[in-house]
């Protein structure tokens, strides 16, 4: 069934505590999104996240954003005051997040509210519903954030030894010493939970459905690599043998270097793939379709030499393949899964097979589509019914801030493909955003900044730069009534509405 949608980082809602949350601005924003004959909210990852403030790289693949929890909600439950969360000093910026200050301010204000939960329910009680409402690797995660903010905010491979290597004796006795610190991030996850299922409820009500968003990899600086060392490729010390990354292309001449830990697929394997089984689980409670990153890393995936400095010294290696997806289709008892496979950038042939063979859509990315001179598979006369179309993801520039950077040729190439005509382009991201959801792809997906007409300004992300992003926010009613019955009369003239 042909249908639409829109991309928007929770992080990028209005509100008026420094980044946008599970709040009253998000089920506006939800309001928006069926105003507009949209059937998807497609967002970023919902991990807690660390130095870099990417989503992508969060301390946890089983825990949420203590940053999301509506602060508004916790006053209504008596938990804070109005007046504690106004005098909180989160930035003066209604369009860029001070990730320093949230930091600084929002924990505190999180701190006074579970002490008051606590004192509220009872100690006891309350460490009992806290016990039963969490996964036990969300568990974990709060357990290593405890631990971490002992040692200071360092990396576990530079803890303790004793609980580095999570030796029984040191386990007993970082669990009793750090109880109540333990607590406290156990309250945080129960709340980001509490209030997303309720906001997800809302959007069901309201006939949206959440796409979420997984990379492939955690982080070393993670509960994961921490608590599940046998997972990944680690050697005596639990230190990488290996980390993740891209080789040097046409965009990165030293290639990027992620440094996340890589699996190891061999022990994967013996366990029926286990841990990768209740990652889906937990996904699939939390959204209703996932979207794989960097998906071809199943098929292979670059191995760089820990330590290494660039990503210029590596090599290929062969993932698990199709084994994965036919033992997840066997778990969850389902032929199709609710899986994008974010199929991007160099694909061998392995990569399409293996692509084809899950039978899960693929990306296409019109941003990708007018290099001169080429015909690229990214232009929609080339598409099948059975992918994701995008104008751009997080990691583009916005329609216009692309088509203003295209190349003369690519600009004019561009126009003739969208509409025939030669001139300066204004509107250029009406006639993108027309371009991909006349296409036949079943799902449309359009970031709202093109909705909205923004430039470079509002980019969220610029791949292999540090600083700088993850920041943007829009602005409450931005996303205008006039907008969104465009938006809507489009959806339904191609048929998606």
């Amino acid at each position: 069934m042909r249908s639409c949608g829109m991309l928007l980082p929770v992080s990028s809602l209005p509100s008026p505590y420094g980044i946008g949350a599970f709040s009253k601005e998000a089920r506006e924003f939800i309001d928006a999104l069926a105003e507009a004959g949209q059937k998807y909210w497609q967002i970023l990852p919902l991990g807690p996240t660390g130095y870099g403030d990417s989503p992508y790289q969060s301390f946890s693949a089983f825990a949420g954003n203590p940053y999301f929890i509506d602060l508004t909600a916790l006053i209504q439950e008596g938990l804070l005051t109005k007046e504690e969360c106004d005098q909180a000093d989160f930035g003066t910026s209604k369009r860029c997040i001070s990730y320093e200050k949230l930091y600084k301010n929002r924990f505190p204000l999180l701190r006074k509210a579970f002490k008051r939960w606590q004192k509220k329910k009872g100690v006891l009680e309350a460490r009992e519903k806290l016990k039963e409402a969490l996964l036990e690797e969300t568990q974990d995660y709060c357990f290593y954030m405890a631990v971490k903010n002992h040692f200071q905010g360092k990396s576990w491979d530079l803890w303790a030894e004793d609980i580095k290597l999570r030796r029984p004796d040191a386990v007993r006795k970082y669990q009793k010493e750090l109880e109540e610190e333990i607590l406290f991030y156990q309250f945080q996850q129960y709340k980001f939970q509490q209030q997303w299922d309720g906001l997800k409820k809302y959007a069901h009500e309201k006939g949206i459905q959440i796409i979420g968003d997984i990379p492939i990899y955690v982080a070393f600086d993670s509960a994961d690599a921490w608590a599940h060392p046998e997972l990944f490729q680690f050697d005596r010390d639990n230190l990488p043998e290996g980390v993740a990354g891209c080789p040097p292309d046409d965009f990165s001449a030293t290639g990027q270097l992620w440094g996340n830990p890589l699996y190891r697929w061999d022990y994967h394997k013996k366990t029926g793939y286990a841990w990768w089984m209740r990652r889906m689980e937990y996904c699939f409670q939390l959204y209703d379709v996932v979207r794989v990153d960097h998906f071809r890393g199943f098929d292979e995936y670059y191995s760089i030499p820990y330590g290494s400095k660039t990503a210029e010294i590596g090599k290929w290696e062969k993932g698990p393949g199709i084994e994965i997806f036919n033992q997840m289709k066997k778990h969850f008892g389902r032929e199709h899964l609710p899986i994008i496979a974010e199929d991007l950038g160099f694909l061998t042939p392995s990569v399409l097979k293996l692509v084809a063979d899950t039978g899960f859509p693929g990306m296409k990315v019109l941003a990708f589509a007018f290099d001169p001179g080429t015909d690229s598979e990214y232009l929609p006369h080339h598409y099948t019914r059975n992918c994701v179309v995008y104008t751009g993801t997080h990691d583009n520039d916005t329609a216009r801030g692309w088509f203003a950077a295209l190349p003369q040729a690519g600009q004019h190439k561009a126009l003739l493909y969208m509409n025939g005509t030669t001139g300066e382009g204004p509107g250029v991201n009406w006639d993108l955003i027309r371009l991909a959801l006349s296409s036949v792809a079943d799902l449309a997906v359009i970031p709202v900044q093109d909705y909205l007409d923004l430039g470079s300004e509002a980019r969220i992300n610029t791949p292999s730069t540090l600083g700088g992003n993850w920041t943007w926010r829009m602005v409450k009613g931005e996303l205008s009534r006039e907008i969104c019955q465009k938006a809507r009369r489009m959806a339904r003239l191609y048929g998606r509405f």
